[in-house]
């Protein structure tokens, strides 16, 4: 009778769950969170508000928890790796030009959106609605504060870009060194290969936070808040998703020569886990793995994605601040001319690396109001409605930070387009399986 058991296809030990992918998990999340969250708000069920809160904050929390370490090591081993790529100085080069010229491309898309609809015009709101923001940007801030005072402050008050210029300034070195700085270097990978395992164990968590965190978002807000902003908060999702599902892919369509469908079927998995987190350097272990699996170089994406995940903001640093500076002008009734616009675009492009990657964009905003001259309690108007604006901002820069290393690797032809044909949708699932692509010779 034990024979025939298992012998047979039918037996109980074949019985199996069906295996749900990554995105469908986020995706029902998300829908069991927004009717949590509803249930929670129109009931005022406030253990389920609590809940909620709890489940969204643990997860952030987790996420966080790595960002001063990973950041430090990411950049670290990034910058040491050039020297196993090819033309490194060139890909370097490439690298940053693309990330101001896609920046550029955002922030015009987000003052002509602006421009058109007027997203101060209409509301309820005045000057008097305002707050000035405990901690404002300014250049001379944003220069001065990249140099640490010490190595240990960065880490304990998360200033990731102090974080970066220390792990910069370690790379150069180490670089220098040669040989006598490998045993640091092997250190440093084992225990940036120690933070990303760890990382992937609280990503797969990810489903638990997408419904703590839109459940907290629906129960705080509700959709009164959102349409009190409707004009603003829609301005933000169609300029991040022109650029996201216009921009990008026409990059990708008469840059890269490439089909932009396979981009976001890769993609998609760290889009989705940055649209919940509202974290680029949180999300920066599965980019820099979609990205590997789109058929970007290891070598060559270890550096990319890690520079990108604290410089390269299409959402917050520039769609959103071009978007928010028209609305707070027009809100304090101060008019904006075509020389403005142009500091727009120049502080979007050259000062992205202030939002440095982590949730929020209150710093890069506050440095485009001061470079205008225009009244900063205009950040406390938006404050409420920022983690509903940050979720598709994130998404974006996610998206970003993925798509100029494709593009790159591309015309340089280091891209490996057998792996960017048939890239994983859920790469949670079969990470270790896949071969990494190798540098071909340039």
């Amino acid at each position: 009778m034990s024979s025939d058991l298992k012998a047979s296809p039918q037996g109980p030990s074949s019985f199996r769950l069906p295996k749900v992918p990554f995105w469908a998990q986020i995706l029902l999340g998300l829908v069991l969170g927004v009717v949590l969250g509803w249930i929670a708000r129109s009931g005022d069920v406030g253990w389920l508000v609590t809940t909620l809160d709890k489940i969204g904050s643990i997860f952030v929390q987790l996420l966080k928890l790595a960002v001063a370490p990973l950041v430090f090591f990411a950049i670290l081993i990034s910058i040491t790796n050039l020297r196993n790529v090819n033309n490194a100085a060139r890909l370097a080069t490439r690298t940053l030009l693309w990330f101001m010229a896609t920046s550029l491309i955002a922030v015009a898309i987000g003052l002509a959106i602006g421009l058109i609809t007027n997203p101060g015009a209409g509301t309820d709101l005045s000057p008097k609605d305002g707050a000035k923001p405990d901690h404002a940007g300014s250049w001379l801030d944003f220069l001065t504060g990249i140099v640490p005072t010490d190595v240990i402050t960065p880490f304990t008050e998360l200033n990731v870009l102090q974080i970066v210029f220390i792990a910069a300034v370690a790379g150069v070195a180490a670089l220098q060194l040669g040989e006598k700085a490998q045993p640091i270097l092997t250190l440093s990978q084992s225990v940036l290969e120690l933070l990303q395992k760890a990382l992937w164990w609280v990503i797969r968590l990810a489903p638990l936070g997408t419904l703590g965190l839109i459940g907290t978002a629906i129960a705080d807000y509700g959709w009164n808040l959102i349409g009190k902003y409707a004009t603003f908060t829609a301005d933000i999702y169609i300029g991040c998703a022109l650029v996201m599902f216009g921009v990008y892919p026409l990059l990708l369509a008469t840059v890269a020569k490439i089909n932009p469908l396979n981009f976001f079927k890769g993609a998609w998995p760290a889009i989705q886990l940055a649209f919940v987190s509202r974290s680029s350097v949180g999300t920066m272990p599965l980019t820099q793995k979609v990205t590997e699996r789109l058929g970007v170089p290891k070598e060559y994406a270890s550096f990319a994605v890690p520079f990108g995940s604290t410089t390269k903001m299409d959402g917050c640093a520039s769609i959103y601040p071009a978007i928010a500076a028209i609305f707070i002008a027009q809100i304090f009734d101060v008019h904006l001319g075509v020389g403005d616009y142009l500091l727009i675009a120049f502080v979007s492009v050259i000062g992205s690396a202030a939002t440095a990657g982590l949730t929020g964009a209150t710093v890069m905003l506050t440095l485009t109001l001061s470079t205008l001259g225009l009244p900063l309690e205009g950040v406390g108007l938006l404050m409420a409605i920022d983690p509903v604006l940050d979720m598709m901002r994130t998404a974006t820069n996610v998206a970003g930070q993925s798509l100029i290393p494709v593009i790159v690797s591309a015309r340089e032809k280091i891209l490996d387009h057998e792996a960017y044909a048939h890239a994983s949708a859920s790469p949670l699932d079969d990470r270790e399986e896949q071969p990494e692509p190798q540098l071909a010779a340039a």
